[in-house]
């Protein structure tokens, strides 16, 4: 057999084995691409094995799905800020993402866990306590199942005290790799759905009365249930030096863009990248120097 006879036949082969493999190359690509994202968040923090066995889970029942993790610091048993984080972080996943989110006090009790549905076509996997109250306001809910059919749980081996493993991993591992998820359980009345009672700051003739809804993570910032609307009717503008009064104790704050528009060490007012009114000190922390913290009422008067 010639050199050129032998090239011929070789490429002829080579050419035969790749259209023979293509399929299963195209179908591999096509699987891994329709694995939704999952968005991951707990109050479990990382010092134990809870969050790596989650992902197990996940990993187990949805193979090569990705998973983000969000927080798992949220303030142990702190619904609301669970609900606060979970709304703030949903905007920048996939339209089609899927959300595990554990933050359970309620966790074996006759709380419902739950998968709920918003109109953007996001996935929510979580117990039926509040946590997707912010979520529901801004989105909408078409539609949510109680989770119940054992084939979306991890076995019959079920604890009563990590659901996140039994009950949430699994059940947000079949969402991500396509699962009918009306089969996850009976259907439950989206106005029945738990909720919290979060308010905005109210404006009167006189004055704006609000709360510290949290902390900026680690930094100290107050987190304010002010939004920059509403704060916007008392009259303020950018400069101005504005009377605040932050759980019985008086300030005045220069309402400005950012932290480096007033000196290190001096505190300010500006709208965080939220859309909030937040209260902080450039490079020092204000929550503790001035021992304040969620729940402390707020009272700003109208400019004059």
């Amino acid at each position: 057999m010639t050199a050129l006879r032998r090239r011929d036949l070789f490429c002829g082969i080579l050419l035969g084995a790749l259209v023979s493999l293509s399929p299963c190359v195209a179908l591999g690509q096509r699987d891994a691409k329709a694995l939704r994202t999952i968005g991951f968040m707990t109050d479990f923090d990382v010092r134990d094995d809870a969050v790596g066995i989650c992902k197990a889970v996940m990993e187990g029942v949805a193979p090569g799905v990705r998973i983000i993790d969000i927080t798992h610091q949220v303030t142990p048993y702190e619904i609301a800020e669970g609900a606060r984080f979970l709304a703030g972080s949903a905007p920048y996943f996939p339209d089609d993402a899927v959300f595990v989110v554990v933050v359970d006090p309620g966790v074996g009790s006759a709380r419902k866990a739950i998968i709920a549905k918003s109109k953007k076509g996001q996935y929510f996997v979580l117990p039926d306590n509040g946590l997707l109250t912010l979520v529901q306001d801004r989105d909408g809910i078409v539609g949510a199942r109680e989770i119940k059919n054992p084939e979306w749980m991890i076995g019959a081996k079920m604890s009563s005290t990590f659901h996140g493993r039994d009950i949430f991993s699994p059940a947000g591992a079949h969402l991500a790799r396509g699962d009918d998820w009306t089969t996850a359980g009976p259907e439950v009345d989206v106005a029945k759905l738990v909720r919290l009672d979060i308010r905005s700051a109210t404006v009167d003739a006189a004055r704006l009365r609000g709360h510290v809804i949290g902390t900026d993570g680690p930094f100290g910032n107050l987190v304010l249930n002010v939004p920059a609307e509403t704060f916007a009717q008392l009259g303020y503008g950018l400069g101005d030096v504005v009377p605040v009064e932050i759980g019985g104790k008086k300030y005045e704050l220069p309402f400005v863009k950012t932290f480096s528009d007033v000196p290190v060490g001096k505190g300010l007012l500006y709208i965080d990248s939220r859309g909030r009114l937040s209260v902080g000190i450039n490079q020092r922390n204000f929550a503790e120097i001035n021992a304040v913290g969620a729940g402390a009422e707020v009272v700003i008067p109208r400019r004059r």
